[in-house]
């Protein structure tokens, strides 16, 4: 079932992005490619990545922040780490003798890998396809009427975030980004993968270090928009 499930939403996933594909279309014969951001050079990226769920009938936040790589403007690579800001409601039984008004809540946290690929940009605005591979650790967390707590052990968790995500440069050396995509979650121990997997949608604030370190030294106008023309 896990397989059906994560087989439909790379389906879906493709069919979403098939209208933009066929938009971008082939270049004819001899026109260079300006609808991607060149850069012959590597430079490093970071952004804070703010993702939302709806789980369980709530909206939780999940809180990380994610560095790497870019390689002439089109892939980047790199890792994250993430956690989750509240607790999502289970919705399994609540173990015998548990007192009545008892709440009880799934908290998760991961360290992800990714890797993004650019398949239309240019200098100012971009659009692009993110995938995430991670590893973590869930656990239940029980509070009593009484104000008591119990927690249980941590078990370990694996998931997989295909994506889909935009972002648009407002200074050379920062943007605003948004997405949407699905979190398919694996998990060893016995709580239901679907406690923890749904659909996504995030907002970043993306700060590319390499042009911000260029504009320092070459004492460039912080707030410009040198470098946003498209060419």
């Amino acid at each position: 079932m896990e397989a059906a499930c994560l087989r439909n939403v790379l389906v879906g996933f493709g069919l979403l992005l098939a209208p933009a594909v066929a938009l971008a279309g082939p270049l004819p014969a001899g026109t260079d490619d300006t609808t991607f951001v060149r850069q012959s050079h590597r430079r490093a990226v970071f952004q804070f990545d703010q993702r939302f769920s709806i789980l369980n009938g709530k909206v939780v936040g999940i809180n990380g922040v994610k560095g790497g790589i870019e390689w002439r403007g089109r892939w980047r690579a790199g890792l994250g780490v993430y956690r989750l800001s509240g607790g999502v409601p289970t919705r399994v039984p609540q173990p015998i003798g548990t007192p009545a008004g008892t709440r009880d809540e799934v908290r998760f946290r991961y360290l992800a890998g990714y890797g993004e690929y650019v398949f239309i940009g240019n200098p100012r605005w971009e659009l692009s396809l993110p995938l995430q591979v991670g590893i973590g650790n869930y656990y239940t967390k029980y509070t009593f009427p009484d104000g008591g707590v119990r927690r249980t052990n941590n078990r370990i968790l694996y998931l997989v975030e295909p994506s889909i995500a935009a972002h648009y440069r407002i200074f050379r050396w920062v943007g605003i980004g948004a997405g949407t995509g699905y979190r398919q979650v694996f998990a060893s121990g016995e709580l239901p993968e679907d406690q923890i997997s749904g659909y996504i949608f995030f907002g970043r604030v993306k700060l590319f270090l390499g042009d911000f370190i260029k504009v320092v030294r070459g004492h460039e106008r912080l707030f410009s928009q040198k470098g946003l023309e498209r060419k």
